[in-house]
């Protein structure tokens, strides 16, 4: 059940003061269209599982995982079960310059199958059973132990997206390293994203076409060039639109969008909700 549901948007409440939420739900319930700032990990223990996300249907498998990113509308029929659902904060991974090598895991869902990956599968798995069991622990190192686990798991996933593009890169025969140069160009937009980066600039310092930095870039992270950076300053006018002394139009400027209305509009396509809207359902979940 969602606690705390305003239109589209849940205040997800962790219990104790912990920085993470588990779920060991058996409940035949419907959810409903919903978003919120956690990243979220689900895995059924007994029956599949379904769950739609951007409107997107994922059918699970017993014991597969899918990581649903933060602010992605999902929303999941009444299910016959037993699955662990697992929330937890987003920003102890974006706010952390050392994991910034992550955040592209986020870029869109990712379902963890064997036939995807027997290595990751297993891997995963075993992380989030060992969540699953220091949740409930009484260990006063559980949350270290979680936060490690998921780091694992995110950090095992990126990996497996940069195997799986280096192998494309390597049937391109372009006789460059890709690889290499793709690393600089995700570091140069990560640290200036906030700025106008066109895909011609972009494309340029990486030393492509625009046609072919764009084909690459979707390889390398599974989203378009576009999708990418405004989900990183869309990310960035989240925590800017907490400050309550600063306006609309100055977070967009300083989120690296070239316009209110195109901040207003990207805004609301990722977040389902107005900029404006969002600082108000912030204030409301700060002070329940």
């Amino acid at each position: 059940m969602i606690k705390n549901l305003s239109g589209d948007y849940e205040t997800v409440e962790y219990e104790n003061q912990r920085f993470v939420m588990l779920y060991d739900n058996d409940e035949v319930e419907e959810y409903p269209t919903h978003w919120h700032n956690a990243v979220e990990v689900i895995i059924p223990l007994h029956n599949g599982f379904t769950v739609t996300i951007g409107g997107t249907n994922y059918h699970l498998n017993e014991k597969e995982i899918i990581i649903i990113p933060p602010g992605e509308l999902h929303s999941m029929p009444a299910q016959e079960g037993r699955r662990i659902i697992f929330q937890c904060e987003n920003n102890i991974i974006s706010d952390v310059p050392a994991l910034e090598a992550l955040i592209p895991v986020f870029s869109c869902p990712f379902h963890i199958t064997p036939a995807l990956s027997k290595e990751l599968y297993v891997l995963a798995r075993k992380n989030i059973l060992d969540i699953y069991s220091e949740y409930y622990s009484k260990s006063s190192l559980a949350d270290v132990r979680i936060y490690l686990s998921l780091v694992n798991i995110l950090a095992a996933v990126r990996e497996y997206q940069l195997t799986m593009a280096a192998d494309a890169f390597s049937t391109e025969a372009t006789g460059r390293d890709d690889t290499r140069k793709f690393g600089m160009v995700m570091k140069y937009i990560n640290q200036n994203y906030m700025e106008e980066i066109p895909l011609e600039k972009i494309a340029y310092i990486a030393g492509y076409s625009k046609y072919h930095f764009s084909r690459l870039f979707k390889k390398y992270n599974n989203v378009s060039y576009i999708q990418y950076i405004n989900s990183k300053r869309i990310k960035a006018a989240e925590r800017l639109l907490i400050d309550p002394n600063l306006s609309v139009t100055e977070v967009a400027m300083r989120a690296g969008f070239a316009s209110l209305t195109t901040f207003n509009r990207a805004f609301k396509k990722a977040k389902n909700c107005t900029p404006t809207e969002f600082k108000t359902l912030y204030k409301i979940s700060d002070h329940t």
